[in-house]
């Protein structure tokens, strides 16, 4: 009987993955996201954090400037939370071959990797996040949508230890 269940997660666990989205499946789809040309000057964004049952913990806004020498890029993000915290994340940014990128910021453990198909743009990186007055390590997948030259969706799973705790929301603009 133990096996049969061990068979049945496998199986279940394999057909869950085989129906994850894939950044190839935005190939040639419009609008063409350029990371670059996007995240440039002024942007803002408005965001919403949800836990593991959907409900909403968290609000917040960012006003983000960007800027550009050759294929190296820095993302300056400050972060006004509703309940009044503040918080900043300096991505640095470096643009490589065939859409891909690489990012580090103060609060990412080690490198993210990311590429770029049609409109969409994923990457994946670990961050350290407050956690009751120490910090705890959740494995990010970031998924975002061009919608229009200015605007674009976000959206990002929050892992830890394999298993979805969170979500998190945004629609970005250039300003």
């Amino acid at each position: 009987m133990k096996s049969l269940r061990v068979y049945l997660g496998v199986f279940v666990l394999a057909i869950l993955t085989a129906c994850s989205a894939s950044i190839e499946d935005y190939e040639g789809t419009e609008p063409k996201f350029d990371f670059k040309q996007f995240f440039s000057g002024e942007l803002v964004a408005y965001g919403i954090v949800q836990d593991y049952s959907g409900e909403v913990t968290r609000r917040f806004r960012v006003d983000m400037q960007a800027s550009w020498q050759g294929n190296k890029g820095v993302i300056d993000e400050q972060f006004y939370y509703q309940d009044g915290e503040q918080d900043t994340r300096v991505w640095r940014i470096e643009l490589g071959e065939n859409g891909t990128l690489t990012g580090t910021a103060n609060d990412v453990v080690g490198t993210a990797q990311g590429v770029t198909r049609g409109s969409a743009f994923n990457w994946k990186y670990t961050l350290e996040i407050p956690y009751d007055g120490d910090t705890m390590t959740v494995d990010l997948d970031d998924w975002m949508y061009l919608v229009t030259e200015s605007r674009l969706i976000n959206r990002t799973a929050i892992d830890k230890l394999g298993l979805e705790v969170g979500e998190i929301t945004l629609v970005i603009e250039k300003r």
